[in-house]
């Protein structure tokens, strides 16, 4: 098992879908990833070598500030701007939304009272959003 950034990869996975285990990435971006930092298709977790692993976490930390890598055909991708990840990520949203409640937003108020947000039928379907926005109440 390689740990990266405090997230556990498994040896067996392929280095792009094991990137998915990271908050805020999906198979799309970790492909880009891979193809960034020069990683193949077919490379799985136990086949990256030090370099390739020191790479990964430097992009991973911050990937407004990584190193460039030298342009080789392999890798050819447009520009992605650099998002945030994982806590960061979880914190943006988290203060999204409480912005949009201190607003008095109608969105904000869904948020806050638990119910879905985006339009969804309330009657019979609402136990995700029931889970997912839970009001805290303190006695």
């Amino acid at each position: 098992m390689v740990h990266i950034l405090g997230t556990l990869l498994p040896e067996k996975q392929l280095v792009k879908f094991a990137l998915t285990h990271f908050y805020g990435i999906g198979h799309q971006t970790a492909a880009r990833i891979c193809a960034r930092a020069q990683i193949h298709d077919r490379c799985k977790i136990r086949g990256l070598t030090s370099p390739q692993i020191t790479t990964l976490t430097a992009f991973l930390s911050s990937p407004s500030t990584a190193p460039t890598l030298p342009s080789f055909p392999l890798a050819t991708l447009d520009y992605v701007p650099p998002r945030p990840l994982g806590a960061e990520l979880r914190r943006e949203i988290r203060d999204n939304i409480a912005h949009l409640r201190n607003i008095g937003s109608y969105v904000g108020r869904r948020h806050a009272q638990g119910f879905p947000v985006r339009g969804q039928r309330t009657h019979s379907n609402a136990k995700t959003a029931r889970k997912l926005n839970r009001v805290v109440r303190y006695s």
